[in-house]
């Protein structure tokens, strides 16, 4: 694939990103596509592994949806963009979205990076779709033949979206319900636009509309509609509502004004940006002129930090409990799996101070409000270090610790669902049914918290197994 010689005649060259001090003044996008012919030599780097790890489908260490990387690349190289387009679109529905917020764990089960100079795999992506928009080579793909049957999908996230459209595509009539004003789920409302702009979910949106998929959005499933009647409607019903639930620090001052789960932040910033009218929390919670504190180190405690300095934090300051990781990963002991290694976001990058081996032991406060953090170290078994307490000055604090579930009030418990011991819906990966032979669960639903790429990849399989259980066979691909 690709040169034969180019990994030994090309170095690795990735996006740049504009400079901090410009892009933090608004929310658009601020990665530095990169020209052509820099692409075509960067494809050409694609080695002709014995396995190709970045897409091996047994192990799963790459890319979760399978896309076809040696493939797409050596059309790159070539310069047959459209051809790329095609393959790349064979296996992922979205890939706009993976080539702006995806991890790459493709890349890090490159074989080039055994010697940290792996194929840039996530920008050529990114730069396929994007050609192909502009060249409008992406277009509805509308079957002519109906089958009759009704599926009902409630949650657009990626995994909702990615079942809605390969499902209509199989010629079925496709309901999507969203609770919120728009659809896209934690893609429009968790993703801050800095990342992506919401832009590339109206196009996906208005793709799938004409393909036959019917958004019902601001319907919350539970409240609005009874599940059980949606059931009545349709021949198969898809959950794909998110793990919702946030992993809450239950500690003394947990209760002071200004202490705020990320998901109280992210979307009103998000909302604030497309103009809806329609604000998840009464009161607006900003960074504006605060000093900001982020519990959590993963990306959404990023998302919160560049948020915050876009808003005009005075300071903000990001803790983990977790220790330091390395430098550099022992590749002989992680490659190709996803290393444990130091990372830095871009937002990171943008001014926050990061403490590593922290505990916040308790909150305080004055008239009802934050105003201190009171935090000590901890050993590598998360015991606390005598003597070693300090304090941090907080006027604003955000709770990124993660997702522990999905909400299971409403919906789930008014199915009887059977859950899981991490009280996700119960299914299995074979085929994604639930304890109710007409419902089915993919994504962060199922497997808990996980990658967009992930969502996706359940989607796409969830959909292959209700029409095969509705028609008796399927056409859909993995």
């Amino acid at each position: 694939m690709g040169k034969v010689t180019g990994f030994l005649e090309v170095d690795r060259q990735d996006r740049k990103y504009r400079p901090a001090a410009d892009r933090i003044r608004n929310f658009k996008e601020f990665v530095i596509p990169l020209p052509e012919q820099v692409l075509k030599d960067q494809a050409s780097r694609c080695m002709e592994c014995g396995i190709p790890f970045c897409h091996d489908v047994k192990g799963l260490k790459g890319c979760p949806v399978n896309n076809q990387i040696p493939d797409w690349n050596d059309l790159v190289y070539k310069g047959d963009w459209e051809q790329a387009s095609r393959d790349l679109h064979s296996t992922n529905n979205f890939p706009e979205f993976t080539g702006r917020i995806c991890p790459a764990p493709c890349e890090a089960s490159c074989t080039l990076n055994i010697i940290d100079e792996p194929v840039t795999i996530k920008s050529i992506e990114c730069s396929i779709v994007d050609r192909a928009w502009k060249n409008n080579w992406i277009q509805p793909e509308i079957n002519q033949n109906k089958t009759g049957k009704i599926i009902s999908v409630i949650g657009s996230g990626p995994a909702g979206m990615a079942a809605s459209q390969q499902l209509a595509r199989a010629g079925h009539n496709v309901n999507l319900y969203e609770k919120n004003e728009k659809a896209g789920g934690l893609l429009r409302y968790g993703i801050p636009d800095f990342k992506m702009e919401k832009f590339h979910i109206d196009r996906r949106i208005e793709q799938m509309s004409k393909e036959g998929v019917v958004f019902h959005t601001g319907v919350n499933v539970g409240t609005d509609i009874t599940v059980e009647t949606i059931i009545e409607q349709s021949d198969a019903v898809i959950l794909a509502g998110g793990a919702e639930r946030p992993r809450d620090l239950e500690i003394s001052g947990r209760d002071l004004d200004g202490v705020h789960f990320a998901m109280e932040f992210l979307p009103q910033q998000n909302r604030r940006v497309s103009g809806e009218t329609t604000v998840a929390n009464s009161l607006p919670v900003l960074a504006s002129g605060k000093h900001v504190v982020v519990i959590g180190g993963g990306d959404t405690g990023s998302d919160c930090i560049g948020t915050s300095i876009r808003q005009g934090a005075l300071s903000v300051t990001q803790l983990e409990i977790m220790p330091r990781p390395p430098e550099i990963e022992n590749k002989f002991l992680t490659w190709p799996n996803w290393p444990l290694k130091m990372r830095t976001s871009s937002s990171q990058e943008e001014g926050a101070e990061r403490e590593f081996s922290v505990m916040t032991d308790k909150f305080t406060g004055k008239n009802g409000s934050v105003s201190q953090l009171h935090c000590i170290r901890v050993d590598e078994k998360f015991s606390p270090i005598k003597g070693s307490e300090f304090s941090l000055k907080a006027d604003l604090v955000l709770l990124a610790m993660g997702f522990v579930s999905p909400e299971t009030s409403g919906m789930i418990s008014d199915l009887g669902l059977d859950l899981d011991n991490r009280s996700n819906v119960l299914a299995t990966d074979k085929n994604y049914k639930t304890s109710n032979e007409k419902v089915w669960v993919a994504g962060d639903m199922r497997r808990g918290q996980s990658l967009v790429v992930w969502a996706i990849r359940e989607g796409r399989q969830c959909a292959r197994e209700v029409d095969k259980t509705l028609m008796g066979y399927t056409n859909l691909a993995l």
